[in-house]
């Protein structure tokens, strides 16, 4: 092993152990998903025979190509307060396109009949929405008119979302701004997942740190 070789492999695992040790978890999948599950949206649905996920280890993407249905691809573990980091972009459609559809869920249910999402769109999106309890009951809760608008960067640019669930607060932190708060969250944990509809995706640096 030649020096350079020597001196970025110790650059290397001495960055994983930083990040180790600053209690983040990295998320992202291995090539057949383990411990993740693919889910059709809503529950009753069926799955499509198309694999529309994949993962890109070389460039450590999860990618969706948005041809197979609508579906999600459900983390397995539950967590209850947490930082969920996660960077996205869409593939950029024809000139003048403007339509973009996707999610990052938090605090699901294992089928997703109680679900909780950051909306992803093209400049478009950018808040909290789902069907979670309200006084124990589900309910539809949209958080869009509360929320900052002109947050997202448009499609072929990559947003970063950050969401915080701590106690009943759901925060969404759209490329640095906060953009809105769902404050009374009845749900006290569940798991994350990312959406498909419709509409070629990409995910990176996925990762969560846990909140004592």
């Amino acid at each position: 092993m030649t020096r350079s070789m020597a001196l970025l492999l110790t650059l290397v695992l001495l960055c994983g152990v930083a990040f180790a040790q600053s209690g983040w978890t990295d998320l992202f999948p291995d090539a057949k998903f383990t411990g993740w599950t693919r889910l059709p949206i809503p529950p009753t649905g069926k799955l499509t025979d198309v694999p529309q996920w994949k993962v890109d280890t070389a460039r450590r993407l999860i990618v969706c190509e948005g041809n197979g249905g609508h579906d999600w691809m459900r983390c397995d573990r539950e967590f209850s307060n947490f930082l969920l980091h996660v960077e996205w972009r869409f593939t950029k459609k024809a000139e003048g396109e403007q339509k973009y559809n996707s999610g990052i869920f938090v605090r699901n249910s294992a089928d997703a009949s109680i679900w909780h999402q950051a909306q992803t769109g093209g400049a478009t999106g950018g808040w909290l929405f789902g069907d979670t309890l309200v006084n124990g009951v589900k309910q539809r809760v949209n958080l869009r008119s509360q929320a900052k608008s002109g947050l997202e960067k448009p499609a072929g640019e990559w947003n970063t979302f950050d969401i915080r669930c701590e106690g009943r607060t759901i925060a969404l932190t759209v490329n640095g701004s906060l953009a809105c708060e769902m404050t009374n969250c009845e749900v006290p944990k569940g798991h994350i997942g990312l959406e498909a509809e419709g509409y070629r995706i990409e995910f990176r640096n996925l990762r969560i740190k846990e909140l004592r």
